[in-house]
């Protein structure tokens, strides 16, 4: 059985948004021991993804922070349209490191007693757009503009808020949740109302769909295993 599966193990190359990292990790580890294919995963945000695909990087599946990406990939002829599910909805978050950082209505916005906030590239990454939305409903982002530090991705914008670079920022949920619970520091997730849904797709781009290892990890991510790993980090609503 072993030697069975071994011979027709396959490889997969998945682009991976970054604020869905550990679970992503979490998911691969587990795929691999239950299907014998190999998931090699690359984490960025997801506009330069899009770019990337669109220059021929060799990815066969694609995890967007986004619902609008896979669409347009689906649109332009780079992606399966058949293939394409929401595997996650997020959570924005304010968060600090500190464990008095940020109370639990968010105030500490309107207040002003912070140096530096930070947020992702909001022309690349969904939850840095997600983050000015937010500024804006609440009516917050002039007065707070002079105090933003963008990151690259919403990982490099957790690093600055963990490395006291910034006081706060606002992250992924998924980046500072596990089971429950925070896992450092203090936070305020941001109401629904106050942003677009962080609807999550999953697509298999064309250069994965005569693969069975792409095809595989993307039924293993609708498995309830993979379901209960992404609801672990934070994730609601997950299309069956």
């Amino acid at each position: 059985m072993a030697v069975a599966a071994s011979a027709h193990a396959g490889e997969v190359q998945i682009a991976v948004a970054a604020n869905f990292t550990a679970p992503a990790q979490q998911i691969a580890a587990e795929f691999e021991r239950a299907s014998g294919h190999k998931a090699r995963l690359a984490f960025g945000a997801t506009g330069r993804f899009y770019a990337q695909i669109k220059n021929g990087a060799p990815f066969e599946v694609f995890l967007s922070a986004d619902e609008a990406t896979p669409a347009r990939l689906v649109a332009e002829g780079e992606a399966v349209a058949a293939s394409r599910f929401t595997y996650a909805i997020g959570a924005l978050a304010l968060w600090s490191a500190r464990a008095d950082g940020v109370d639990a209505g968010g105030d500490i916005l309107k207040r002003g007693h912070f140096k530096h906030l930070a947020i992702a590239n909001p022309k690349t990454a969904p939850y840095g757009a997600a983050a000015i939305e937010t500024l804006n409903r609440l009516k917050l982002l002039d007065a707070v503009r002079p105090k933003l530090v963008q990151g690259e991705n919403i990982a490099q914008t957790q690093q600055f808020v963990s490395t006291g670079n910034a006081d706060l920022g606002f992250v992924a949920l998924s980046q500072v949740f596990r089971d429950g619970r925070l896992t450092s520091g203090s936070a305020w997730i941001a109401p629904d109302d106050l942003h677009t849904p962080l609807r999550q797709d999953a697509v298999m781009l064309m250069k994965g769909k005569d693969n069975a290892a792409a095809a595989a990890f993307m039924a293993y991510l609708k498995t309830p295993r993979a379901r209960a790993i992404i609801g672990a980090f934070g994730y609601t609503n997950l299309d069956h």
